[in-house]
């Protein structure tokens, strides 16, 4: 379910910016600066919304070593095969599984001729998971030790990206959500000044972010709970 939070500008951040005629007295919290002749209140409206990652991407990527080649090429083949096998084993339908390009890499050319010792040739192969079953992809994470146990060496394994791809959405009514916050922080304001409001002299959308819902680090990708935030910052005239 959908957590909504209208913060009108006396809550979030106070008002940006106030130019009031009125004996010479600032009145409210967060006024920034007043200019004689200026009669604007400039106001800040917060929506946020609770949203869960709608898309799910696992890269596994698996290395093989040795000296010779076509011994390596045996080696990761059979790994892909195992890798196939195990995702298939997790539900995943062919149409998930994408097979991303061969890295190979021979330690005795040129490019890595400073190095000595270890194995002349590294393979490695990546395959992408892409799916809308986040919840799946989660298991698939705990269970990869099953890889591991067959000796399918996992490298720079980072875990899975969750996405959420549904902003288009819930952007129409978060905007009308900040604009309203907006708009009651600007009516407070002018009924604590006992100064009408006037029209909208200015508007500006700010961007919309996608968060963790926890607030932990900012790898947003990582958390399948996100928080989806904007800002609306208006301009009104005071009458």
């Amino acid at each position: 379910m959908s957590d909504n939070r209208l913060v009108p500008a006396a809550l979030f951040g106070g008002l940006l910016a106030v130019g009031f005629i009125g004996a010479g007295a600032l009145i409210g919290q967060g006024v920034i600066h007043a200019r004689a002749g200026d009669r604007t209140v400039t106001v800040r409206g917060l929506s946020e919304r609770n949203v869960k990652a709608d898309l799910a991407v696992l890269p596994l990527r698996f290395t093989a070593s040795g000296d010779v080649l076509s011994e390596v090429q045996g080696k990761i083949d059979n790994d892909l095969g195992l890798v196939r096998r195990f995702l298939t084993g997790q539900g995943y339908p062919a149409s998930a599984i994408e097979l991303g390009r061969l890295e190979v890499a021979d330690t005795r050319s040129r490019e890595y001729a400073a190095q000595n010792g270890g194995p002349r040739f590294i393979l490695a192969q990546t395959v992408v998971v892409r799916t809308n079953d986040v919840a799946r992809v989660q298991a698939t994470t705990r269970a990869l030790n099953d890889l591991v146990r067959q000796d399918v060496v996992l490298q720079d394994f980072q875990g899975p990206s969750y996405i959420f791809t549904k902003l288009n959405d819930v952007r129409p009514q978060m905007i009308a959500e900040g604009t309203a916050a907006a708009r009651a922080g600007a009516e407070q304001f002018a009924k604590d000044s006992g100064t009408p409001l006037g029209p909208i002299r200015q508007a500006t959308q700010g961007s919309f972010e996608i968060l963790p819902r926890d607030g932990s680090g900012d790898n947003e990708g990582a958390s399948i709970d996100k928080k989806v935030r904007v800002v609306t910052t208006i301009t009104y005239s005071l009458k």
